[in-house]
């Protein structure tokens, strides 16, 4: 069977061309192509075969028309759409630098400045899709790309969709994603999204994207485990964990907005994205640059890339089995409807109940 660029070659001929695969997920796989007609290039992602019989014209069209109209410079739009050979497609603009995660990879963390300012613009990035009854539902480093100016951007808001397009608007029920799908991925998806007990609304983006903030300051997620169940028994029996305890040069008032933003129960987060990228930056007016001085007593925190590498290489093992289920982790989530009884018990009654996920 020829490869799907070559078949999309041919089938989009005078109006794309494709020049390499840019990566594949759990939902699409991506091509770099020149936009023939207006000489630009531009992202190709192409639904998988699987996902584009389930989801049916009807659905991608409504999940395009949601993402395209999102014009925000934190922001990667959508141009073009289409249906080629029972394949359904979009394109978006082609962004030249790399995305959070391989940042992430080559240089283990990030300095406090860089990690707040990437923060800010993609919470104002997600306050104006919340503003528009939008939620992402899968905000993380791969979901991040940095330009090659540093500007960070909020990329596939494809499955991403209107929260009151149906009237069936919680996850528990499907959420509008069809029967049976669930959207996100386990390592940064916040207690309300994983169990399906609660609506999801721009609280869980707000979770998502501070979990996100933390490993950019840590190199690690802020609940990490070897599998799905274990990561949800961390996250619903302890609370949010200080990312000071890990890193001593992050401000007091970063860490208090971190630990908020991941709070256990959704009233207790920030209201909105904005309010919590203004909590990160609170202290900007009185001189704040991004980092404090080492306190006495304490060992300093590296401030070159060689350094920080050096600083995080001897991994443990539940950090490695953390990247190992993320790198394999599609976006795309089929929950089995069998439930699995988590262990331990929370305070307050019996650990939420968690249904049995077969990754697609």
């Amino acid at each position: 069977m020829p490869d799907v660029s070559d078949r999309f070659q041919t089938m989009l001929a005078g109006r794309y061309t494709i020049d390499r695969e840019l990566g594949q997920g759990g939902m699409a796989t991506v091509y770099v192509a020149r936009d023939v007609k207006h000489h630009r290039m531009v992202a190709l992602k192409v639904m998988h075969a699987g996902l584009a019989a389930s989801m049916g014209p009807d659905r991608f069209e409504r999940e395009v028309m949601v993402a395209a109209r999102l014009q925000h410079p934190h922001i990667v739009t959508v141009y073009d759409s289409g249906e080629t050979a029972g394949r359904y497609w979009y394109t978006m603009p082609y962004v030249a630098g790399e995305s959070l995660r391989q940042r992430l990879a080559r240089e283990g963390w990030l300095s406090v400045a860089e990690a707040v300012r990437i923060t800010r613009e993609i919470a104002r990035a997600l306050d104006y899709a919340h503003r528009r009854d939008i939620v992402h539902r899968d905000v993380k480093p791969e979901n991040v790309l940095l330009t090659e100016e540093g500007q960070a951007l909020l990329t596939d808001f494809g499955l991403a969709r209107a929260l009151h397009a149906t009237p069936d608007s919680t996850l528990g029920r499907g959420a509008g994603t069809g029967a049976g799908f669930f959207v996100g991925t386990p390592t940064y998806m916040s207690p309300e999204q994983g169990t399906g007990e609660h609506p999801v609304d721009a609280r869980a983006d707000i979770y998502a994207l501070a979990c996100v903030t933390f490993e950019m300051l840590t190199g690690e997620p802020p609940h990490p485990g070897a599998s799905m169940e274990a990561i949800f028994a961390r996250r619903l029996e302890e609370p949010p964990p200080s990312v000071r305890e890990r890193r001593r040069d992050v401000p007091e008032h970063v860490d208090a907005a971190l630990r908020r933003a991941m709070s256990r129960h959704p009233a207790e987060r920030f209201p909105t994205a904005f309010s919590f990228g203004q909590a990160l930056d609170a202290q900007a007016a009185d001189g704040w640059t991004g980092a404090t001085p080492t306190p006495p007593g304490m060992p300093a925190v590296p401030t070159t890339p060689a350094a920080a590498a050096s600083a995080f290489a001897p991994a443990t093992a539940t950090a490695t089995a953390t990247a190992a289920m993320n790198a394999e982790s599609p976006a795309l989530l089929r929950w089995n409807r069998t439930l699995l009884a988590l262990a331990g018990i929370v305070t307050l009654g019996a650990l939420a109940v968690l249904g049995a996920v077969v990754l697609r």
